[in-house]
């Protein structure tokens, strides 16, 4: 809650008018207690996990349309039923766990210091500390996702997360309850280490959530805005990743490859795709035409 009772009142603190951006949040978050705003997070999780991943879903329902050449697994077809049964999944997972997570951590946002007032960050303050957490957030992600692939690890926790093996939108956040705790640590390290302002707070968890749906979605179009992300994996590197299951000892980490790269958990995917292009350069002398991303029978490496 602001602690201005007009617009006037918070251009004389912030000794100059507002801005398009400041008025409107002044009329939308005035008089809303910082607890409401924070619980926006639920809202946008729910609009997120039930509708970002419907494009997805309409690509994989249409092969017609012309798709099936950006799927990364081309020979595997998930059904509108099972894909339904994922989400159901995901739903009961976010009533019982996720969100009574969301409504009870708020003390936590206080205590590090997320500001609900004015003045508004800048875009380039929101882009700096955006950058921030996804770093954190994917480092951190790196040691835990190779804890979860020891033998205890997957066993008790992640093999839930590897029941598809060609993952889909919808099976993003599909993970055991244990895990969904445990990945909490890393997306909220960040915005601890270097607090901010609740709307970034806001995007960070939306911006997250609608990469890992992207990562998972099971197509690799050319189009997609991350390609032009430096060090950026996307939805070819994971896709490799939940292709080789418990065995895998690639592709740790959650958004970028540098960690792979520096710590050489990326060799048996960098020798998967050199097979890869291999077999096409062959296809194509041969004239045979194959379209489309393809996994080659390979094998994951630890080294190499």
């Amino acid at each position: 809650m602001l602690p201005f009772n007009t617009i006037g009142e918070a251009a004389t603190f912030l000794g100059r008018n507002l801005t398009a951006a400041e008025t409107f949040w002044f009329n939308y978050s005035a008089r809303k207690s910082d607890y409401y705003l924070y619980c926006h997070n639920i809202l946008f999780l729910f609009l997120i996990f039930t509708f970002v991943p419907l494009p997805f879903v309409f690509v994989e329902m249409m092969r017609s349309l012309g798709f099936r050449k950006y799927k990364i697994q081309p020979k595997v077809t998930t059904s509108l039923s099972e894909m339904f049964r994922c989400y159901k999944d995901v739903m009961r997972m976010f009533l019982l766990l996720v969100g009574p997570l969301q409504l009870a951590s708020y003390p936590s946002i206080k205590m590090v210091g997320i500001r609900t007032g004015l003045p508004l960050p800048s875009k380039w303050e929101i882009l700096a500390q955006l950058t921030v957490y996804f770093m954190v957030e994917d480092y951190t992600n790196y040691w835990i996702h190779r804890f979860l692939h020891g033998k205890w690890g997957y066993d008790k926790i992640h093999r839930v997360h590897h029941e598809y093996s060609a993952p889909i939108g919808f099976a993003a956040p599909y993970a055991h309850w244990l895990e969904v705790l445990i990945l909490g640590i890393p997306t909220f390290l960040g915005p601890a280490i270097v607090p901010g302002h609740m709307i970034t707070f806001w995007l960070w968890i939306a911006l997250r959530q609608i990469e890992a749906i992207e990562t998972h979605s099971g197509y690799d179009f050319p189009w997609t805005p991350t390609k032009y992300i430096p060090f950026y994996g996307g939805a070819d590197y994971h896709d490799y990743h939940h292709y080789v299951g418990q065995q895998s000892q690639s592709n740790f980490a959650s958004v970028f490859t540098y960690c792979d790269y520096i710590y050489g958990t990326d060799k048996g995917y960098r020798y998967h795709k050199k097979v890869l292009r291999k077999l096409k350069e062959e296809s194509r002398i041969d004239g045979a035409s194959n379209g489309g991303s393809y996994y080659a029978p390979t094998q994951d490496l630890k080294s190499e």
